[in-house]
Parts: C-alpha cells; sequence; structure tokens
C-alpha cells in the first residue's frame, strides 16, 4: 500500500499530519496487529493508532456490540510498540545528530542492503568520526563514536559491554576496518537471498499471492467486525 502526503503551502500543513497518521493507522488496525517494530523516534507516532483503537473499543465494542450479534470485547487490538534495546534508532553516517535515511540526499549518510563490498569500505572509509583517543559509548560529545559502536554491536550480535571492551583502546583507522569487514559478512547471507529470490519471478509471484490472500482474509473480517459493532450494512 502507498502512502501520501500532500503538503503545498501553510494552508495545507494540516492534510500531511491528517492523512499519513490515519492511514498508517489504518494499516496497522485493519490486520489486527499485537506488536509494530519502530525506532525510539517514531514511538509517538504509534499512539495515534492505540488511542484509535482504544476509542473505537470503548464507543463500539464491549456489550454495545455483542448487543449487535457480535462476539462482544474489543473489536481492534491495541498494539503494543517493538523497540530493540540497541539501534533502536541508527544515526547518519555524515552526521551523527541526524538519524540515518533512506530520504537522504547523500548516499554517503546510510548503508543501504544491496550495497556492495567497494560501496560498503568507501562509506565507512569516509564516515564522519572525531579526534578523540580510543572509543566509547555514551559520550554526548562524540555522537559519531556512539553511533558506529552501536552499529557495530547490532550486526555482529555482541553485547554492549562486549564492544565496548574489544574496541575501547582502538584507533578509528583500526576500528573502520573491523566494522567494513563485519558489515560485508552481516550482509552477504541477505543480499545472496535476494537474488535468489529476484532470479525466480514465478515463486516471488506466488508468494506475493498467498500473501495477499491471507492479509484480504484477515482484513475481511475486522471490516465484518467493524460493519457489525458500528450498526452499518456491509454489501
Amino acid at each position: 500500500m502507498v502512502l501520501f502526503c500532500f503538503s503545498k503551502g501553510d494552508d495545507n500543513v494540516g492534510v500531511a499530519l491528517l492523512t499519513c497518521p490515519v492511514l498508517m493507522a489504518s494499516d496497522i488496525l485493519l490486520y489486527q496487529s499485537d506488536l509494530v517494530p519502530v525506532g525510539e523516534d517514531q514511538k509517538q507516532h504509534l499512539e495515534l493508532t492505540r488511542e484509535l483503537a482504544e476509542r473505537i473499543n470503548h464507543l463500539y465494542g464491549g456489550r454495545k456490540w455483542k448487543k449487535l450479534g457480535g462476539r462482544g470485547g474489543s473489536i481492534f487490538k491495541v498494539p503494543e510498540p517493538l523497540i530493540p534495546p540497541a539501534g533502536a534508532r541508527v544515526m547518519s553516517l555524515t552526521d551523527g545528530l541526524s538519524k540515518m535515511s533512506k530520504s537522504a540526499t547523500s548516499d554517503q549518510s546510510r548503508i543501504n542492503l544491496l550495497d556492495s563490498k567497494d560501496a560498503i569500505a568507501n562509506k565507512i572509509k569516509r564516515c564522519k568520526t572525531d579526534s578523540f583517543p580510543g572509543l566509547e559509548f555514551d559520550n554526548a560529545d562524540r555522537p559519531e563514536c556512539n553511533n558506529l559502536l552501536s552499529v557495530y554491536q547490532i550486526i555482529t550480535n555482541k553485547t554492549k559491554e562486549e564492544v565496548a571492551h574489544e574496541c575501547q583502546d582502538m584507533n578509528w583507522g583500526t576500528f573502520k576496518t573491523v566494522l567494513t569487514d563485519a558489515l560485508i559478512d552481516h550482509l552477504h547471507p541477505i543480499q545472496t537471498r535476494y537474488e535468489e529470490i529476484t532470479s525466480d519471478p514465478g515463486y516471488l509471484d506466488q508468494v506475493l499471492a498467498e500473501g495477499a490472500s491471507k492479509a484480504a482474509d484477515i482484513a475481511d473480517v475486522t471490516l465484518g467486525n467493524v460493519y457489525q459493532a458500528m450498526g452499518f450494512l456491509r454489501r
């Protein structure tokens, strides 16, 4: 599903604020999601979804719905955010204070899943660092250092303490080589699987069709419940 946000001039700012969050909430609620993977900075977007679910459940669920022939109880699940303990917000390679984003102007600011080995090496080689000795987490004066160590922690599945001990005496040249190799190793199976899937269009179409059918079944039940609980006739 493609979500469109329109904002043209000050008079239409409200349109973007209303359309995107509501459409996102619809996607989440329609499929009765229990958990929604989000970053720390996106948690507030999920709050609208939660508020909508709770409001609809309160107004139309429970005994009110049961009187109309429904099962009663909650119409929508109230989803919880799923925020990883590490890497909940990965920052840009060119600015440790800005979020890494696929929409950023510079491709140097991020690692893409399909980046080649040379591209990854080049981006890490050129990424922003600092002039402090050693490497450490959680120093407010070293956002890039904290970010790159966090990236290394995520892709190696090591603990924060393990990474801190391993890298504390490294210089940037040594660490960048270690990080580059780790990124390449981490992305290799993903890239290999991507090539396998895209090389067989028939298989990909089959998976998409099966997924669409399962999603439609879930959505159909949810929509039927909403119509019934709100007293609408479904054609």
